[in-house]
């Protein structure tokens, strides 16, 4: 049964100012060396993960099934989920199945998608596969600054780090990924917004238990463990919150920590300026998401409150919901554009891979 590795607060060394685990580290082999392939990104920040090439099995078109269906059984209300709607059809993507497989691909029609986690960094991105002519990613069994490096598969490979959204290593090192838009919350949460989804079945076709997190106290906000050191840990946020990052260029943007947008209240709105674009944040505690949106919607630009724990627009008076959908109002059935680009990750590797971005909120608002 491979993972990365179980993780045990007793197992830790200092290295270099950051925690590592001394348990996991092994050999802390480079598999990629100057002869075997080119590389854009320091080799000295590759790492061997541990169950090598596959050893973390990626799916492939996994069976769907409803919320009661036993093959949903394993999901408890507060576990988190990746939501996207693809041709109109919600679907779930549990983390309990990002823990063990960290790469789900997805065909629907012509959108054919990579919805990948990495544990280690907490980090959610869904990808069009389109840059790779729709071949499907495999877990290359290597990490990058801790992330997750996909491997697409055909006869010249090549390396994507997943925060990178782009190949690092290989013959289409320098091609971008296009994001596709999805929405990280509780599965309760989901549910509530689509009661017809589908979600992911534990009928995988994999021995695993899905109802285990295999990282012990890792995803504790203020744990300050990574499984490899990083270059620099950002001690503005704890290193483990979970941020909502919009990138702009490789290396800015702006984050939203979940603790900061919690202090503005169970339900909250944030206006503000992306790289020059206005964008809104909506915010759902009893969801523990939030999400990106360009307001406008049916040709009008919109401002937005938060009102009776909902969403309302000031100039009709729409409500709207957490995934930019108006459902009352005289905008009700509109959807607001979802910044595509938006996903949720940890503090510490949203700041190390994008050291140049904003911090909205406490320790760094605008």
């Amino acid at each position: 049964m491979n993972h990365r590795c179980r993780l045990s607060p007793g197992l830790v060394v200092a290295a270099a100012g950051v925690v590592g685990l001394s348990g996991c580290l092994g050999s802390s082999t480079r598999t990629l060396s100057s002869d075997e392939i080119a590389c854009s990104i320091p080799r000295s920040l590759i790492f061997d993960g541990g169950p090598g090439k596959d050893g973390i099995p990626a799916l492939t078109n996994p069976r769907l099934v409803g919320p009661g269906d036993l093959g949903a059984a394993y999901l408890r209300e507060e576990d988190r989920v990746i939501g996207l709607v693809v041709n109109d059809e919600p679907i779930a993507v549990p983390l309990n199945i990002g823990w063990w497989h960290e790469i789900v691909n997805l065909d629907a029609g012509s959108l054919h998608l990579a919805v990948t986690h990495c544990p280690l960094t907490g980090s959610s991105l869904v990808f069009d596969r389109a840059a790779v002519d729709n071949r499907t990613f495999g877990v290359s069994g290597l990490l990058f600054m801790n992330n997750l490096i996909m491997y697409d598969r055909g006869s010249n490979e090549s390396f994507w780090p997943q925060l990178l959204r782009g190949a690092g290593c290989g013959p289409r090192t320098g091609t971008t990924l296009a994001m596709f838009p999805a929405i990280e919350m509780t599965w309760a949460g989901w549910k509530a917004l689509y009661p017809a989804t589908k979600v992911i079945s534990s009928e995988t076709g994999v021995p695993r238990d899905y109802t285990t997190y295999p990282y012990g106290l890792y995803d504790r906000p203020d744990n300050p463990e990574v499984l490899f050191p990083m270059p620099t840990i950002d001690g503005r946020r704890p290193p483990k919150e979970r941020v909502l990052g919009l990138p702009d260029s490789l290396k800015g943007g702006m984050a939203f920590p979940f603790g900061a947008l919690a202090d503005l209240g169970s339900v909250a709105v944030v206006d503000t300026l992306v790289a020059g674009k206005r964008v809104v944040v909506f915010w759902d505690a009893a969801a523990q998401g939030a999400m990106a949106f360009y307001p406008r919607a049916a040709g009008r630009s919109l401002t937005f409150r938060a009102e009776s724990g909902q969403f309302v627009d000031r100039e009709t008076h729409s409500v709207w919901r957490l995934d930019g959908r108006a459902v009352s109002g005289e905008l009700a059935g509109a959807r607001l554009e979802a910044v595509s680009s938006a996903f949720v990750v940890y503090w510490f590797a949203w700041a190390a891979f994008f050291p140049d971005a904003a911090l909205w909120g406490s320790g760094g608002k605008p």
